[in-house]
């Protein structure tokens, strides 16, 4: 089948660290600037917290989310009081669909894959998953299970092309990797950054940032959003990748 060049767009995994700083300040806004800084139409954010209808810095979603005019969705995987931890996905184009899966392993913290289905340009759909596995080899062998199971990533139902990414929290080639591998391209950080490494940010020696993707999307630049205000925000870096849709030609 004879493809063509369709949208083009630019997406971000970023994990939040609660908006804390390596100077141990809370500053949501300061998460906002270096989002703004990577001029992303979509993020992926990890490690956030959601308390609606407050305006102090207990609620991060909402005010990120405002502070650069996109729309957003939120999933939570735990609550304290009145304040729900989890993950967050924020677009320029409007999100038609939102869920959030339980990937939990009985006994250990609860996580989550919050799925986002963007309409690009109105023209082609992506479904966004965004994922924070667990710390032990144990939870990443339950939810990768889960993650490519019909439940979640292999849904029929699913219509548009799919992007997997967030933090992993596996340094190695793992069996999470290796389920993936299976049915998406992987973005080859070493081909593209020239290091292996992406976390902590200041000075990295471990790979737990990941992006996948389905083959009908092309890469076409990834980098790793290091600035000044970048590098005291959060533990980690965003994780920028530009992509294009490969569509069939019409006529």
């Amino acid at each position: 089948m004879e493809m063509q060049d369709g949208p083009t767009f630019r997406i971000a995994t970023y994990n939040a660290h609660s908006c804390r700083g390596l100077d141990r300040r809370t500053r949501p806004e300061r998460i906002a600037a270096v989002l703004s800084e990577t001029e992303a139409d979509i993020i992926a954010l990890q490690e956030v917290w959601s308390a609606e209808g407050d305006e102090s810095e207990r609620e991060q979603v909402r005010r990120i989310a405002e502070t650069l005019g996109l729309k957003y969705c939120f999933g939570g995987n735990w609550s304290r009081g009145d304040r729900a931890y989890g993950n967050a996905v924020l677009s320029r184009w409007p999100l038609h669909a939102e869920r959030n899966y339980d990937i939990s392993l009985y006994g250990r913290q609860r996580r989550g894959c919050l799925r986002a289905d963007v309409m690009v340009e109105d023209v082609a759909l992506l479904h966004i998953f965004n994922v924070h596995l667990g710390l032990s080899l144990k939870e990443r062998k339950y939810q990768s299970r889960k993650l490519v199971s019909e439940g979640i990533l292999a849904d029929p139902g699913l219509t548009g092309l799919r992007v997997v990414l967030g933090d992993f929290n596996d340094w190695t080639r793992g069996l999470t990797q290796r389920f993936l591998d299976a049915q998406f391209h992987s973005v080859d950080i070493r081909r593209h950054l020239r290091r292996a490494r992406t976390y902590p940010g200041w000075l990295p020696i471990f790979h737990l940032d990941h992006i996948y993707y389905d083959p009908a999307l092309e890469i076409k630049r990834l980098r790793l959003h290091r600035s000044r205000a970048a590098l005291v925000a959060s533990d980690h870096l965003p994780l920028v990748a530009d992509f294009r849709f490969r569509l069939p030609a019409v006529g």
